[in-house]
């Protein structure tokens, strides 16, 4: 049977157990190439402008398809997620260079929310 994480400690609030904040992203675009992916990924890991979209850790990336593999020119949605304490701002055209990739936020872990 599986167990409940005690990533807080054992104490029922809000946090994680994976660093100062945690946030699940989702790139979004139909047919989305390697090249417009690898370059939001870059994007995300560099950073723009400071206060608006900081540089980020890139701790894992997901595609939900059936086979579970990202296919260029088929795979639209990419879940990404992002660690740091910057600022992320969710965004159609996200990115240089990926013209038509939407990004949104999903989820987001702030281990020390108060």
């Amino acid at each position: 049977m599986a167990g409940i994480a005690q990533g807080a400690g054992g104490i029922s609030q809000e946090g994680n157990g994976a660093g100062p904040r945690t946030r699940i992203i989702n790139l979004a675009k139909s047919n989305m190439t390697q090249a417009e992916l690898d370059a939001a990924l870059e994007y995300l890991a560099a950073g723009d402008v400071a206060g608006t979209n900081d540089a980020h850790t890139i701790a894992g990336v997901s595609v939900l398809t059936e086979s579970g593999i990202f296919t260029p020119g088929t795979t639209d949605d990419v879940q990404v997620a992002i660690q740091g304490t910057g600022a992320f701002t969710a965004a159609s055209n996200f990115g240089v260079g990926s013209t038509g990739v939407t990004s949104s936020l999903l989820a987001d872990f702030n281990q020390n929310p108060f």
